[in-house]
């Protein structure tokens, strides 16, 4: 482990290593990436004078098959998760939000670990993992811990994590076949710009019948939710544009965003109800028979 004692930083190349750090010094702040904790408050920032630097452990970093699904290193950036292609492929939605993370230069820095953990409402992947039914493991001297990401975030910018855990890999669950998979942010920019709305959405169509269907949003709560009325309004319902519709009428009323620097709570509830709209009616135009 090397050390820099000017900054008190430690670069541990192992993930047992970086526990052990942890558990021998709980003022240590684990980090990857800083891309926010850079521009943070002054005193926020003075943490940075003890932590513990998680980029250079191999084995929370990349994408690899589990189970089916993917499991990705917490330290995976924005761009190499865009540029996956197996995380293209199977994950789109994923790989669509990683590449409206900031721009280029944030990707090159930013992961996805990062982006969890920082659990502010409008962290873009958020929603994605949402959707797409993900988990997060833990890690600590305590051992290991699966934590279903609909149970990790506790408020705003709280999460389930105990003191000494790190975040070491996020898991993506296989997809149902047919399911189609969406992503849209709302920005006042195309890039480099913290979004006022941002939508994931999973879904299919079987018998007929629209199945599968999960909703999530950021930007609309203290937290990323998952938006089960809209949910429930859409499951089993035929694919036409009445549901389309009344999903989105359903999505709008059940979140209580809030006015602040970005937008308006109006806003993002008007918002939230056209891109629902649109994103169903996409999906159900991708699923069409023959395409």
């Amino acid at each position: 482990m090397s050390a820099d004692a000017a900054t008190s930083a430690l670069a541990p190349r192992s993930l047992p290593e970086a526990i052990a750090a942890l558990a021998a010094d709980p003022g240590l702040r684990p980090v990857a990436g800083c891309t926010d904790l850079m521009v943070a408050d002054p005193l926020e920032r003075a943490g940075l004078a003890r932590v513990v630097d998680l980029l250079r452990i191999p084995e929370i970093r990349g994408v690899r098959p589990r189970g089916g699904g993917l499991e990705i290193g917490a330290t995976t950036t924005m761009s190499e998760l865009a540029a996956q292609p197996e995380v293209r492929a199977r994950f789109p939605a994923l790989a669509r939000a990683a590449a409206e993370v900031g721009g280029w230069q944030i990707q090159n820095r930013a992961t996805l670990g990062g982006n969890v953990v920082n659990a502010s409402p409008a962290g873009d992947t958020l929603p994605v993992l949402l959707a797409l039914e993900a988990a997060v493991v833990a890690v600590g001297a305590g051992g290991e811990r699966e934590i279903p990401y609909a149970e990790f975030n506790l408020g705003y910018r709280r999460t389930a994590l105990a003191p000494g855990e790190i975040l070491a890999w996020v898991r993506l669950p296989p997809p149902a076949p047919g399911t189609a998979q969406l992503f849209r942010k709302v920005g006042t920019r195309a890039a480099q710009t913290i979004s006022k709305l941002v939508v994931a959405l999973a879904g299919r169509v079987e018998g007929g019948r629209i199945a599968g269907l999960r909703l999530a949003a950021g930007s609309v709560a203290p937290t990323p939710v998952r938006l089960r009325a809209a949910e429930e309004a859409g499951e089993g319902a035929a694919p036409a544009l009445e549901t389309a519709e009344r999903v989105a009428r359903a999505a709008a009323g059940e979140v209580r965003p809030i006015d602040d620097v970005r937008s308006t709570a109006e806003y993002r509830a008007w918002a939230l109800e056209r891109v629902v709209r649109r994103m169903m009616l996409t999906m159900l135009t991708m699923l069409e028979p023959g395409r």
